[in-house]
C-alpha cells in the first residue's frame, strides 16, 4: 500500500478562495494529467511540466470542464513526501473539491489514510518522527509561543539534541567495548572515569528536557481554566477583558450567566482554555441551578481556577464557601480582588488567611475596567508554566518535550543512565556498563523513530488529519 498513489483534500472543508487536492506517489503526475488540461500550448500534459512550475488550466472529466485550476508539479525526491507530487489548486468550495478528488480516485489514486502524506515523508527520510509529530502541532498552535515551540521541533532543534546525545552514548559504548577487547592496554579505569563524567552531563540534559515537558504540554494543549465566583463579581467582564471583545453578556443583574461559555485566551503566549461559569449561589431558578451545578463540575475538571471576589464589598458567606470549596478540593487557584480601582473592603491578607496559596502573589488586586493587575495575572500564569524565576526571553521552546510520549521516553532514558551510573559506582566491569548505556541509546532512538516499531508509527500518524 505504501507504493500506491494517494490523494486527499489538503485544505479545510468549507467555502474559500482556494481548495487544494494533493496527489502523491509514483503515478501522481499520470493521474493528475488525466484530469487536468493545461491552457498553454507549451504543454501537452503535466508530464511536460518542470518541477515547481505553476500551470493554469482546467479540471476535466473526459471532455467536460468541471473547474479552473492551477497545477503544481514537485518531482521526487524534492517534495514533501519525497515522492512525485501534484497539487491541484481549484476553487475552495466543498462540492468542487469533492468532485476533483473523486476524479483523481477514479483515475488511479486511492484515498489517503490519516497522516499518510507525512508518514511517507518520515519513511522517505525527509522528517524524523519528532519532526513529523510537530507538523500537527504547527497546524494546531494556538499562540505565537506555542507556534515557536512546534516550529522548533519541526526544524529539527529537538531532534538534533537527541541525536547528539545518542552519538555521544554510542561513542562511549565503542570506547568501553574496546577496553573489553584489548584488556592488555590497561586503560579501563581511565575510560570508565571519562564515561562517568559524560553520562552525568547527558543525564542532566535529559532531566532538563523532562522538566520542560510540563511547559511543552501546556503550550500545545493549553490550560483548562475556570472562572469561579458568586454572581455579579465580574466573571463575564474578566472573560471579555481577556478576549478584548464583548463575548459574554454583562449587566448589574445577578445571575445573568446561566450557562458556561468556553473560549481560548492568549496570555503572554500561553493558551488558556478558559470557561466563564454561572455564579455559584443558592437559587430557586431551575435554569440557574443547572448552571451552578455545571460550574461546580468545572471546578473538578479545571487545571487552574481563577476565583473572583468583589473587593468593593465585604467578604460574603457565599464568597467564603466558594473559597473553602476550592481549598478543600486542593485546586490551583489565582484569586482576583476585582473592582480594586474603587475603595476596597477586602485585603489580600484576609483572602490569604482563608486559603493555602503557593505564593502571596497569587492574590491579586484587579480591575477589569482599568486593567489594574493585568501584569500580575500574567506573571502568575507564566509561573505555572515555566516555574519560578524562569527566564522567558531565553526559554527555548524548540528543545522542550512536546508531548507525553516524548516525556515518557526521556524518563525511561534517564532511568537507564541512572542505572549506568550505579553500575559504575559499584565498580562493575565495562561489559555491564555498556548494557545500560545501550538501553539508553535505544530508548532515545524512539523519539526520532530510529528504534521504534511499525505499530507505534502507525498509531502516531493515525491521529493526523487525512490531508496531511
Amino acid at each position: 500500500m505504501e507504493n500506491d498513489t494517494i490523494a486527499a483534500i489538503a485544505t479545510p472543508i468549507g467555502e474559500g478562495g482556494i481548495g487544494i487536492i494533493r496527489i502523491s506517489g509514483d503515478d501522481a503526475i499520470e493521474v493528475a494529467s488525466k484530469i487536468f488540461r493545461p491552457r498553454s500550448s507549451a504543454y501537452r500534459s503535466l508530464a511536460d511540466v518542470e518541477s515547481y512550475r505553476a500551470v493554469y488550466g482546467d479540471i476535466v472529466d473526459d471532455d467536460v470542464t468541471r473547474d479552473e485550476a492551477i497545477a503544481i508539479i514537485m518531482r521526487a525526491p524534492h517534495s514533501y513526501t519525497t515522492e512525485d507530487v501534484c497539487e491541484l489548486q481549484c476553487h475552495g468550495g466543498a462540492t468542487v473539491m469533492r468532485v476533483v478528488l473523486e476524479l483523481a480516485l477514479k483515475n488511479g489514486a486511492r484515498l489517503a489514510e490519516r497522516g499518510e502524506f507525512t508518514k511517507r515523508a518520515f519513511l522517505g527520510g525527509r522528517l524524523d518522527l519528532s519532526e513529523a509529530q510537530a507538523v500537527m502541532d504547527v497546524i494546531t498552535a494556538k499562540t505565537e509561543r506555542s507556534l515557536d515551540a512546534a516550529h522548533g521541533h519541526l526544524s529539527g532543534r529537538f531532534s538534533s539534541e537527541i541525536k547528539t546525545m545518542r552519538h555521544d552514548i554510542l561513542s562511549m559504548i565503542a570506547h568501553l567495548e574496546a577496553t573489553i577487547d584489548f584488556p592488555e592496554d590497561d586503560v579501563e579505569d581511565v575510560v570508565m572515569d571519562e564515561a562517568e563524567e559524560k553520562i552525568k552531563n547527558i543525564k542532566n540534559r535529559v532531566d532538563e528536557m523532562i522538566a520542560s515537558a510540563h511547559a511543552g504540554r501546556i503550550l500545545r494543549e493549553g490550560i483548562v481554566t475556570a472562572i469561579i465566583g458568586r454572581p455579579n463579581v465580574g466573571k463575564s467582564s474578566l472573560l471579555n477583558h481577556l478576549l478584548r471583545e464583548e463575548r459574554a453578556i454583562v449587566t448589574d443583574e445577578p445571575g445573568t450567566t446561566r450557562d458556561s461559555i468556553e473560549e481560548y485566551v492568549n496570555i503572554a503566549g500561553v493558551p488558556l482554555r478558559i470557561v466563564d461559569t454561572a455564579g455559584i449561589r443558592e437559587t430557586e431558578s431551575r435554569v440557574e441551578e443547572i448552571g451552578v451545578r455545571k460550574a461546580e463540575k468545572y471546578i473538578d475538571d479545571a487545571q487552574l481556577v481563577i476565583a473572583m471576589v468583589d473587593a468593593s464589598e465585604s467578604l460574603s458567606d457565599e464568597d467564603k464557601k466558594i473559597l473553602a470549596l476550592l481549598d478543600e478540593k486542593r485546586k490551583d487557584v489565582i484569586c482576583l480582588l476585582n473592582k480594586s480601582d474603587k475603595e476596597t473592603e477586602i485585603s489580600r491578607e484576609e483572602i490569604s488567611s482563608l486559603m493555602k496559596f503557593d505564593s502571596a502573589d497569587d492574590v491579586i488586586s484587579f480591575s477589569t475596567k482599568s486593567a489594574m493587575g493585568d501584569s500580575e495575572l500574567e506573571s502568575a500564569i507564566l509561573r505555572r508554566v515555566y516555574g519560578k524565576g524562569a527566564n522567558l526571553d531565553t526559554n527555548d521552546g524548540g528543545v522542550m518535550a512536546a508531548n507525553e510520549r516524548e516525556a515518557d521516553i526521556l524518563r525511561r532514558a534517564s532511568e537507564s543512565l541512572q542505572a549506568t551510573l550505579l553500575t559504575l559506582t559499584n565498580g562493575m566491569s565495562a561489559d555491564f556498563v555498556t548494557i545500560d548505556l545501550r538501553a539508553a541509546w535505544e530508548t532515545l532512538g524512539e523519539i526520532t523513530g530510529e528504534t521504534v516499531g511499525d505499530d507505534v508509527v502507525d498509531e502516531i500518524f493515525s491521529k493526523f488529519c487525512i490531508g496531511k
